[in-house]
């Protein structure tokens, strides 16, 4: 089995969120699939298979399936365009219907996924505390803008939105207790946001029920943030700019496309580069 390598949301020719990509003529077994994606190490290996007018593609973190993957839809769009050309090819995930494009221009392949649907409602008041005393946060440390939310967009995860740009850069954790929290309230991430400006945000992305301390690029939670943000009435201007990893040494660039249409789906584009 041929296990492509390929960083999503790169920045350049360094950083991005490296990705398994397995293109195959049907999907392995989930026990397979599963075992691949936990020797290939890396937070998501995307698997797909040709359909009669797409792909049909699942997700596998080391230690479980996962129902979307931005980072990793990304790197299929571009081993996809890499394979077949360029183009926008049509996704069958396990609970939603999307569609990734990926063009190559000389050395430089860039991709654009379309979101599942986006939605958002507010974080009960006792995960908020609970996540809050994970990180060592308290309540004066969250910016009152953007209040804290399980926001959606394919999968579930909190947004806590930091008003010091320091206390996310000091961000630290245990992971055994934090993947007991998300599994405890079906998070795949917690979402850790600062707003320097109206439309350019920081972001890390604890990705402890994955078994993954923290992710250096998060398509799905970036659609999901753009989705929360126009539910709030964010002044996004129509698209907002993300810069994630960079306190981990591996900085990634996202952008994020929103609509006007509440719950419309989330465009999440940026380059990738092969490993």
């Amino acid at each position: 089995m041929e296990v492509l390598k390929i960083a999503a949301f790169s920045d350049g020719d360094a950083g991005g969120n490296p990705a398994g990509v397995v293109i195959g003529k049907s999907l392995p077994a989930p026990a397979e699939m599963q075992a691949v994606a936990n020797e290939v190490g890396f937070s998501e290996t995307a698997f797909a298979a040709a359909t009669g007018d797409g792909w049909r593609v699942r997700y596998f973190s080391p230690a479980s399936e996962v129902p979307f993957c931005g980072h990793a839809t990304i790197a299929l769009g571009a081993a996809l365009a890499l394979q077949y050309g360029d183009g926008v090819f049509r996704l069958a995930l396990n609970e939603a219907d999307i569609t990734v494009e990926g063009r190559r221009d000389d050395a430089t392949i860039t991709a654009a996924l379309q979101s599942p649907p986006t939605s958002g409602e507010p974080a009960p008041a006792q995960l908020v505390s609970r996540a809050l005393s994970l990180f060592d946060y308290c309540h004066d440390d969250l910016d009152a803008r953007i209040p804290p939310a399980i926001a959606q967009a394919g999968a579930t995860h909190l947004v806590l939105a930091l008003k010091d740009r320091h206390r996310l850069e000091t961000m630290t954790y245990d992971l055994e207790a934090g993947s007991n929290l998300m599994k405890q309230y079906g998070l795949v991430t917690i979402s850790l946001i600062y707003a320097e400006s109206p439309q350019v945000f920081h972001a890390r992305n604890p990705f402890a029920s994955g078994g993954v301390y923290e992710d250096p690029a998060t398509g799905a939670a970036a659609a999901a943030l753009a989705g929360y943000l126009r539910d709030l009435g964010w002044p996004h201007g129509g698209a907002i700019r993300i810069t994630q990893g960079e306190d981990m040494g591996s900085r990634s660039r996202l952008r994020a496309e929103i609509t006007s249409v509440p719950g419309d789906s989330i465009r999440v584009s940026g380059t990738a580069r092969l490993m």
